[in-house]
């Protein structure tokens, strides 16, 4: 018996109902006896052809297929996907940092010592020792948070406390109802009895209250505020919209505002500094708390009215100079402005050989620049002569690209009075596009920059990589304003595509790219009102799924056994969806990336290893490979069985009785506006809001942010959050370990210092007290000296240039060259000394009245940054596979964060960046330490 059909489209679908004798037959598989809802992978998975080991897949009967062939790009071991920070692909592609050919790239590591340099890594001509700092203990994500002792492995833990969570979820729903209910019938009961109570009382001015008897309507203000002293039992799991007052008193919400913006205030984020137009939005307007705003709602009218100043467009093309010129085959060659700007457009990124390497991305090039050099008239050699450019080997860009090269070497080496003066310039072109008018009040707008044209670079592997970017112009871009606005002037010589007055609409102005069709848009930036009001009703959606959680599981637990293909397809991708946050997924037409999600899977993504592991294999978000295997129910794992069963082939859709759209209907049906995206955030917010509550942290600020990191990084366990291993992750390792070296070896001098005060100390002290580290080889110290003393002469070097600039800006006469020859005698001097403790392997005491006690403080210190380092070193280690800022940044609510900053009084600058912190004020200052999700 067949258990397929054919659909109009003649594609292969299932038939529409399960008939039992296919229950039957695959209830006689095996059972695992392992519990399901963790991913069991164990660090990054390199081969790709899983499907091969037939011994562990399981083949079903009369299946007929073999081995399934990898992605092209596995067969070459080669993965195209940018080196970059992980942050990367917010910043402009101009201004990514690029890699230069057979280099690493130099990673940044946040110094969080004020007073000590950070190490870098020493010259190559020396031998590195073999010696090293033994790093701390790999906490991978088998060994999250867990003490040494236990004998239960950390997997079947996070397993068993998954499933204690999803326990306590339903109990929480059931009240949460309860209290809602119980809430609203009192608030209709209270509603009742003052309609009637108005109705027989005749009006009059009320009586003054005694001191310290409060109105009702301050009562109920005080009921509904966020902030409370004494919340009510439950009162939580209202939604933050119902719970703010409508209106504050003026005092009040400046008192409120103000330790918070003292707070703002305090960090590094804090010495950034503020352009004149930050400074003067800052003087002339009150902060809006829009989420005191009750009637704030989803209505279709965003606003009443609307100003701005339109977009800023990138410089036109300079043309290279005459001698600076593309070669064919060897021959210079002259082209039209517009192709040699294509051709710069490579020529600038032969030193980022993750994309010049990529074929998929030369080829693209390749084919977009013979089409523009065929409608600009092609190329040609000095005499005139037409020259056919029809292979890509034959193109030699490196004059193009050392000509750029010097350029940056040239911008790069401009005194620091030019650079100041080139970005105050800056500033001041781009100060009236920095904030619009939205309803009269000043709203700071986010990209207000046309991207300028390139290649098209993409995430992973996009097949349009490497296409061009065509330069976008007036007549492409959409004004949206006010009626009764000034239109921004357009450049000289253009025109707007349109000007729409939509006050439905969020965005300022829209153009279409020419590489994905995709429209761009010129929204507010990400701390103004509008962006906040999203992300708000993100996380209150998902507070207000906490009340139908148990239903929606109940319901599709049952349904994993219907009778219905539809009904069983639909319930086995809500529990993929819920339990492993896998994303929905969307049709893709054959331009786009080939990128699924789970209603969009198909035969060769999923792999079935009995009794109950199934293996996700496919391109994902933005075309980056998701690959992970989750233990799964028996009857999922049945089900998945059943999908995948013959005639079913490569190329047929696991979910052929399911879309996207089906899926999110189906949900609304539970709560307005649920989709498959909110399990997502409820699941990290809730799984997160358990984790702090089981928390107990006692010890120094470094202590409780790690274990605050580890509560986030359990949640991204838990909810499936992972990354692969950046490739600066191993740099970043060393730099830290060398910071903490080059502490240990100040430490040792101190030591030393006190023998040449006090000899007798010797006997005082414990045995093995003034040796030196093992791992301070003599080679490493000498190869540490001389890195000092470079950092030392450059110091010097650097405050002379920067005084002298100081001096000529103020019209008086620069120091002499003498001035920094003596300067730089204590260079000499420091390079003297080190040579006379290696050699006698005494030191002599530094600074001005030293003693034993000042010695023994400057020990002290010297081992809190070291310890401070090490649980930095070993956070860092333990993070290197899990996306912790995915989790904390898009799914867990950031008033979670907040509770736990004034909780245990960390600074909420340890965890939210200056960005952040201005994307989430609203978060900041709408709740207190005794707040629930």
């Amino acid at each position: 018996m067949t258990y397929f059909t054919f659909n109009a489209a003649n594609r292969r679908v299932s038939r529409a109902k399960i008939p039992n004798s296919l229950d039957e037959e695959m209830d006689q598989m095996n059972t695992s006896s392992i519990q399901a809802g963790l991913s069991i992978r164990n660090g990054p998975y390199e081969e790709m052809e899983v499907d091969g080991r037939e011994e562990n897949c399981i083949k079903l009967k009369g299946d007929g297929l073999g081995k399934r062939k990898a992605r092209k790009s596995a067969e070459n071991n080669r993965v195209y996907k940018e080196e970059s920070s992980e942050g990367d692909e917010d910043v402009p592609l101009v201004k990514r940092r690029r890699v230069a050919a057979g280099k690493a790239v130099k990673p940044v590591v946040e110094d969080d010592s004020d007073n000590e340099p950070l190490v870098s890594k020493r010259s190559q001509s020396k031998k590195s020792p073999t010696t090293v700092l033994r790093k701390p203990p790999k906490a991978s994500e088998t060994a999250v948070g867990e003490s040494d002792d236990s004998d239960t492995p950390i997997s079947t833990k996070l397993a068993q406390q998954k499933a204690r969570i999803e326990k306590k979820a339903e109990k929480d729903a059931k009240q949460a109802r309860k209290t809602e209910k119980q809430s609203n019938a009192s608030s209709a009961k209270k509603s009742g009895a003052k309609e009637a109570n108005d109705n027989n009382k005749p009006v009059a001015k009320p009586a003054d209250k005694p001191n310290g008897v409060k109105s009702a309507a301050t009562k109920k203000r005080q009921a509904n505020s966020v902030k409370k002293v004494k919340p009510e039992p439950d009162d939580d799991d209202i939604p933050l919209s119902r719970k703010v007052s409508p209106k504050k008193s003026e005092a009040k919400g400046k008192a409120e505002a103000g330790p918070e913006s003292k707070k703002l205030g305090k960090g590094k984020g804090s010495k950034k500094e503020e352009t004149p137009a930050d400074a003067e939005a800052e003087q002339d307007e009150e902060e809006y708390k829009w989420w005191e705003n009750q009637a704030l709602g989803d209505g279709t009218k965003k606003w009443t009215t609307l100003e701005h100043s339109g977009v800023v467009f990138p410089p036109p093309y300079e043309p290279l100079p005459g001698n600076v010129k593309l070669r064919y085959d060897g021959t210079p060659v002259t082209l039209h402005p517009d192709a040699e700007e294509v051709a710069g457009f490579f020529g600038t990124m032969l030193s980022s050989t993750v994309n010049v390497e990529n074929p998929k991305f030369v080829a693209n090039f390749f084919a977009d620049f013979q089409i523009i050099l065929g409608e600009t008239g092609g190329a040609t050699d000095k005499n005139g002569k037409k020259i056919h450019i029809k292979e890509f080997k034959k193109c030699d860009f490196t004059v193009i690209f050392d000509y750029y090269e010097a350029k940056r070497a040239e911008k790069k080496a401009l005194p620091p009075a030019e650079k100041k003066a080139l970005k105050a310039e800056k500033d001041a072109s781009e100060a009236p596009y920095l904030y619009c008018l939205w309803d009269g009040r000043k709203e700071k707008v986010g990209n207000f920059r046309v991207e300028p044209p390139g290649l098209f670079r993409g995430r992973g592997e996009h097949p349009k990589t490497g296409k061009v970017k065509k330069r976008v112009l007036p007549e492409q871009i959409t004004i949206n304003i006010s009626k009764d606005a000034t239109v921004p002037p357009p450049p000289p010589g253009h025109r707007w595509k349109e000007i729409k007055h939509d006050d439905t609409a969020t965005w300022l102005a829209m153009w279409q790219e020419n590489v994905n069709k995709q429209y761009k848009y010129v929204m507010l930036a990400a701390n103004s009102s509008i962006k906040g009001q999203s992300d708000f009703k993100k996380f209150e959606k998902a507070r207000e799924l906490k009340k139908h959680i148990d239903g929606i599981r109940k319901d599709y637990q049952r349904e994993l056994k219907a009778e219905l293909m539809a009904d069983r397809q639909r319930a086995t991708a809500v529990y993929l969806i819920d339990r492993f946050a896998l994303r929905a997924g969307n049709e893709k037409g054959d331009d786009e990336a080939d990128t699924v999600g789970c209603c969009s899977l198909k035969f060769e993504h999923v792999t079935l290893k009995p009794p109950s592991t199934v293996v996700f294999d496919f391109l994902g978000k933005d075309s980056i490979r998701f690959y992970d295997e989750f233990v799964v129910d028996a009857q999922v794992f049945k089900n998945l069985k059943i999908f995948k069963k013959p005639p079913k082939r490569e190329g047929d859709e696991i979910f052929d009785r399911l879309t996207t759209v089906q899926l999110n209907k189906h949900l609304a049906n539970y709560m307005p506006g649920l989709s498959a995206k909110v399990f997502r955030t409820y699941n990290a917010s809730y799984t997160m809001a358990n984790v702090l509550k089981e928390l107990t942290v006692k010890g120094s600020i470094p202590e409780m942010i790690k274990a605050y990191n580890d509560a986030n990084r359990r949640v991204a366990i838990l909810c499936n959050h992972k990354r692969t291993v950046g490739a600066a992750h191993a740099n970043q390792m060393e730099k830290m370990t060398d910071r903490i070296k080059g502490l240990k070896y100040q430490k040792w001098r101190v030591k030393q210092m006190m023998i040449s005060i006090d000899l007798k100390i010797k006997k005082k002290r414990p045995e093995g007290y003034f040796n030196l580290d093992d791992d301070l080889t003599q080679e490493w110290i000498e190869d540490h000296q001389a890195f000092l003393v470079q950092e030392m002469r450059q110091k010097i070097e650097k405050k002379f240039q920067k005084e002298n600039e100081k001096l000529a800006a103020d019209g008086q006469r620069e120091m002499k060259a003498t001035e920094l020859e003596e300067r730089l005698q204590t260079v000499s001097e420091q390079e003297e000394k080190y040579e006379t403790e290696n050699k006698t392997k005494k030191v002599k005491p530094e600074g001005k009245g030293a003693t034993l006690e000042k010695m023994e403080e400057s020990i002290t210190k010297l081992d809190q940054k070291i310890e401070t380092l090490l649980v930095q070193a070993e956070d860092k280690e333990s993070n290197k596979e899990v996306a912790l800022g995915t989790s904390k940044i898009n799914y867990i609510d950031p008033r979670l964060t907040v509770v736990f900053s004034k909780k245990f009084g960390v600074p909420v600058d340890k965890f939210f960046s200056r960005a952040l912190r201005e994307k989430f004020a609203w978060a900041m200052k709408s709740v207190d330490k005794d707040w629930e999700f």
